[in-house]
This record gives structure tokens, sequence and C-alpha cells, in this order.
């Protein structure tokens, strides 16, 4: 009988040996040695080559890797497709630029929000052509996208625009989309599937109207290869689809904000052991390109409201939590009772921290 997991749930991996990704907040770490490092990366290269990159291509890979190690597992895939490939990291939109121009590149990898103020920041700051750079191929990973973002790209850039789907905890690239498509199409039978958000069983084509939860079963891995892992991204069904869509949604204790899990239960330990804090919300948006997100604090007695160090307290406590930057916001008012906190995600992204309620 196949284990059911989900990030919360990750099995600990004291004892694993070789590659460990642990995730920025350091609560899950995956294991990858040797064998399974070169299963991923021949995943990875599938992914990218039935996506359309070629082997005359120059990759530009500009993704966070902090713990994870998804953008240099990605060049490294593409370096073994492609011509040649480089890891930049989510750099300065100018120097993205410079690299994208010194390393002759004609594919980029970035997620769908980076690519948007890539693009804004050409135009309105930097006042450069995007066609100049010559870019073939850009490949969208790591978020969910506002709508017509895969068609601007092209349009602007002229280029092939494709949406990757990577795994969550490994960030290996399973499937792929094209513009206009409903649904991933998986470089391989039985990678991705569909599960109700309140039961552990997997979904048959076609499928009924509803809520599911996307779930991986990663055949190609040593140890994990015959668990169900629930993946945290979300789908809304019509009825009758026959593959898996892409992801619209997220559901359960962690929010993805900015390609990076954010988790819910870490905020609120962290904020229980500073005195005075009633209640929390956490406030998420995507005003314009990028994804913001606010912890808008009320404390219960007045004397904290205008005190500097209990909401710097507040700030290094999420600092050393994440690296998602977390705007500390101080509400005026003075609440006495205490409250659960809440998730306001003004994208429609989150549905709700409890899975088994949602259905």
């Amino acid at each position: 009988m196949s284990s059911w997991i989900d990030r919360a749930t990750f099995p600990t991996s004291g004892s694993a040996r070789g590659l460990l990704q642990v995730s920025p907040e350091g609560d899950l770490v995956a294991p990858l040695d040797a064998p399974d490092r070169a299963a991923a990366l021949d995943l990875a290269a599938a992914t990218l080559r039935a996506a359309g990159l070629g082997e005359r291509d120059r990759v530009v890979v500009a993704l966070n890797n902090d713990g994870e190690a998804a953008g240099p597992l990605i060049t490294q895939a593409a370096a073994e497709v492609a011509q040649a490939a480089a890891s930049v990291g989510p750099r300065g939109r100018m120097r993205l630029h410079t690299a994208l121009e010194r390393v002759g590149a004609t594919a980029l990898v970035t997620t769908p929000a980076g690519a948007m103020d890539f693009l804004a920041r050409l135009h309105l700051e930097f006042l450069l052509d995007p066609l100049d750079l010559e870019l073939d191929h850009i490949f969208l990973v790591g978020e969910i996208p506002s709508p017509n973002t895969a068609s601007q790209l092209a349009a602007e850039f002229e280029a092939s625009v494709r949406e990757l789907y990577a795994d969550p905890f490994f960030g290996v690239p399973v499937a792929w989309r094209a513009p206009g498509d409903a649904a991933l199409t998986p470089v391989r039978d039985g990678l991705l599937g569909l599960a109700p958000t309140d039961k552990d069983a997997l979904l048959e084509p076609p499928y009924d109207a509803g809520l599911a939860e996307l779930v991986l079963t990663p055949s190609w891995h040593a140890t994990l290869g015959d668990a169900v892992l629930r993946t945290g991204h979300a789908v809304r069904l019509a009825g009758g689809e026959q593959g898996v869509p892409a992801p619209a949604h997220t559901v359960g204790e962690h929010v993805l904000v900015r390609g990076r899990w954010l988790s819910v239960p870490k905020i609120a330990s962290a904020l229980a052991r500073i005195d005075g804090v009633a209640r929390w919300e956490l406030r998420i948006k995507r005003e314009g390109t990028l994804d913001s997100a606010a912890l808008h604090v009320t404390f219960n007695r007045d004397t904290l409201v205008k005190n500097p160090m209990w909401k710097s307290r507040i700030a290094q406590a999420l600092y050393a939590l994440t690296p998602v930057a977390v705007e500390v916001v101080v509400e005026p008012e003075v609440a006495e009772e205490r409250r659960p906190p809440t998730i306001s995600d003004q994208r429609g992204h989150h549905l709700g921290r409890d899975r088994s309620q949602l259905s």
C-alpha cells in the first residue's frame, strides 16, 4: 500500500547520504544520492527536450537556489540537451540582461513573475527592446502565472513560451504545456496524477467536477518511488477532463509566494513566542508583476502598537524563518481577545489550510 506524503509529513533524512536538498525553512530535506540524481537529470532533460529545447540552444537559468537545487539541476539537465547552459540565479534584471548577452542565450528559464518583471524593466527602466535579445525559447517554472502571461511574453520576445511543471519536492521538471493547452503533458506515464483533497485515492480520468490536488508518484526515486506525494498544487475540474490541468491554486499549510513555499505553522510558532500578539493575518497580493506579502499584526496592549522594538522582533523572526520578504504592518487598534491566524490571498491562489474541509 502506497504511503501518502505532503510537505508536513515528508520523511526525515537524518541518515540519508549523498546530495541533500534542504528547503529554505529547513523543514524538508529531500535526498538525491548519485543514482537518484542521475535519474532526476534524465527526467529533467527529457522534459526540456519535449518542451522544445534543442541542441543548438544556449540557456540561462534564472531561478532561486537557497538549499533547493532546482536551478543548478535544471541547468545541468539543459547542458545535456543544449549547446551550453548557465545558472545565474535571480539576480538583478540588468545583470540578467548582461548575462543573457554574454552567454549568447537563445533560451531563458525563469519564473512567470520574474519574466514579466524583466520585460517591464526592459521597457520602463532600461529602454531596451526585448527583441534585441533574440531569445527563441522562454521556459516558465515555479509559480502560478497571471492570466495571459505566456501569450504576452511570446508576443514581446517573439519566442516560444512553454510552462514547465516541476516537482515541488526535488525541483525536477516532469511535465510541460504550451499556451492554450488546458492540460500538462507529462514526460512519462504514471508520474503525475490527481487526488481528492479529503481522501488518499488517485482519481481516474475522465474526471468528475470538483477540487483536486496534483500528486506525484516519483518512480524514479529509490526510497520514495512507491510513495504518493501531495504537491500542494490544486485545480478546479469542470468535469470530463482526460489530462491533468496546470495548477491554478494551492492548498494546505504552505503558501506559495514568489516561488517559495512559506510555512504558516512556522510563522504561528515564531509569533507565539512574542508576547503581546493577539492575532495576525498574512496578506498576499500580486500588483504589477511580482508577489508581495505583508503580515498584519494586532497587539493586545496599546503600549506595543508604537513600540519599534516589538515590530522589529517580528520582522527578525520572519527573516530568520524564510528568504521571502514579508512586510510587517502593525494595526493601530488593540484587541484583547486572541483569534486564530488567517490567510488573505488576494491573488486567488490559496484556497485554505485544511485540505479535508475544501472538497
